[in-house]
């Protein structure tokens, strides 16, 4: 008897990733953390090409801002198999490609999103057009504790 092949789940974070370990385990998936950064600021078309002294900060600080997100979420045990991308782009854009070659696609919303009348954000929106598998958003429940996970394996 084969073995089913082993899902993969593309969560985007912005804030949190809580409760995502426990879908993956329980799932028994891998899981593809993606954080999509966009830059401050646009270079105007007539700038030097290269004259980008910013970019590299605002990668270093998307590249702190996942670490801090995945270290609150899991703390030092990592699930296995799970993966980390830290892109420049929108982030429904990367989500959106990224959602391809995923079978399931985790979207974090506010803990009052959808319950007091306020919309899903302009993100959510994109991926319920343009997911290309199925999609799950987590609602944060305020004051909720991110699961606990066991499984030491360093992210690639």
């Amino acid at each position: 008897m084969t073995e089913p092949a082993q899902q993969r789940i593309v969560v985007g974070v912005k804030r949190s990733a809580a409760s995502l370990a426990a879908e993956a385990r329980l799932r028994h998936a891998t899981l593809h953390v993606v954080h999509a950064w966009e830059p401050a600021a646009r270079r105007a078309s007539y700038a030097i090409l290269g004259d980008t002294p910013a970019g590299g900060q605002e990668r270093l600080r998307a590249r702190d801002n996942l670490a801090a997100i995945m270290l609150a979420a899991f703390g030092t045990d990592m699930p296995a198999g799970m993966t980390a991308e830290i892109t420049e782009g929108m982030a429904e854009r990367v989500l959106a490609d990224r959602s391809r070659d995923a079978d399931l696609l985790v979207l974090g919303a506010a803990a009052d999103a959808g319950m007091t009348g306020r919309p899903a954000g302009p993100v959510i929106r994109a991926c319920m057009r343009s997911a290309r598998c199925p999609l799950v958003i987590i609602t944060a429940a305020a004051g909720a504790q991110p699961p606990v996970v066991n499984a030491p394996v360093a992210v690639s």
